[in-house]
């Protein structure tokens, strides 16, 4: 699955859960995003704020084995935030 970059005028999706993973290096941030999803209803959307560099790797990665739904990635200066969507 592709992630198509956002375009500024893209709004941010509404999320019912928000993670901070800020700090955690691999497999953490992974780790919190599947216990977090787990909790959540088909359709809702996860939050995650991250700072490990390959996490936007993982989190593609993780989409594309789960199922769930990456919405979108935004980078700020070596923070990547994440909206994942629940299958």
């Amino acid at each position: 699955m592709l992630v198509r970059e956002p375009i500024m005028t893209d709004p941010i999706p509404v999320f019912e859960r928000e993670i901070d993973a800020r700090g955690l290096s691999c497999p953490l941030p992974i780790l919190r995003t599947k216990k977090a999803l787990a909790e959540l209803q088909s359709g809702q959307v996860l939050k995650v704020v991250a700072t490990d560099a390959g996490a936007p790797r993982d989190f593609e990665a993780f989409a594309r084995q789960t199922g769930h739904e990456l919405l979108r990635t935004d980078t700020a200066e070596r923070e990547w935030t994440f909206y994942l969507k629940h299958r």
